[in-house]
């Protein structure tokens, strides 16, 4: 296991380095974790906060031995949404950098992204989740996209992607009354994919973490780049999409070390690629 520190806040008390880290970075063999770190604040999100996750998360995108990266909150929340008492919402604060059109979104990483919401996921923690290819949430975690409450609405692409994960009646519910939902209706109009317990929520993340880093890395890479922007697109085009980007997601020796991986995990794939007598 390694870790690191992202940006560090140092303090110098009595001769030692104090150190709050907005996100930390994990690494836990192929599998990176951002950590989201500000539980005196429930995890709210200022400038520094955004500015980190986005630019830990290019690192795992850019890191060839990380295969799956996992968004997580420190303490017992996720994340609590914007931090209303922060000075970079103050008018003129200099925005976070991000890819183009992120928002605060991480759909834009081409490795599977998790989110283990381990506690409240409210406004702008909730739209750091919905650009997660997968949704684990704690029974104890309450979800939603509160912003109108307070007079605002879902500036980080919460009225974008809620639509088109949980159709739009749900989603005009969740932005337009605002309220938050618990763990079993947040799993039943399809908000998360699964409900854990406390205790087993990162088991349960980290298991399927392991699935996805078992996969081949440029097929998964190409499976969530044409599912991404299937729904964006017709029918035709989409098919047309899917051709071309298949057609060229691998080298051949690059597939034949997949199948040689997969033949060492299953003895039924070492006889479907077992070379005939």
């Amino acid at each position: 296991m390694s870790n690191r520190r992202g940006r560090l806040l140092r303090t110098e008390i009595q001769g030692k380095a104090t150190m709050a880290d907005e996100v930390v970075f994990e690494k836990q063999g192929r599998i990176a974790i951002l950590t989201l770190n500000r539980p005196d604040r429930a995890n709210t999100i200022n400038h520094e906060l955004s500015s980190l996750l986005q630019s830990l998360a290019l690192e795992a995108a850019n890191d060839g031995d990380v295969r799956v990266l996992i968004v997580t909150g420190a303490g017992k929340h996720f994340c609590g949404g914007a931090d209303l008492r922060s000075s970079s919402r103050q008018p003129g604060a200099t925005r976070p950098i991000t890819p183009p059109g992120a928002g605060l979104g991480l759909d834009w990483v081409p490795k599977p992204v998790i989110a283990a919401i381990n506690g409240a996921c409210m406004g702008g923690g909730c739209e750091i989740a919905l650009s997660c290819d997968f949704r684990y949430l704690s029974s104890v975690a309450n979800i939603g996209l509160t912003e109108i409450r307070f007079g605002a609405l879902p500036a980080g692409g919460g009225t974008a992607r809620a639509p088109r994960l949980v159709g739009l009646s749900h989603a005009k519910r969740l932005i337009m009354v605002g309220e938050p939902v618990g763990a079993d209706e947040a799993k039943r109009i399809g908000l998360v994919d699964e409900v854990c317990q406390p205790d087993e929520l990162m088991p349960k993340v980290t298991e399927l973490a392991n699935v996805l880093a078992s996969r081949a890395p440029y097929a998964m890479r190409t499976a969530k780049q044409i599912l991404n922007r299937t729904l964006q697109i017709d029918l035709a085009s989409a098919l047309e999409l899917e051709r071309s980007l298949i057609s060229r997601m691998a080298t051949p020796e690059e597939m034949q070390e997949a199948r040689q991986e997969a033949s060492e995990r299953s003895a039924t794939y070492a006889n479907i690629f077992a070379k005939p007598d």
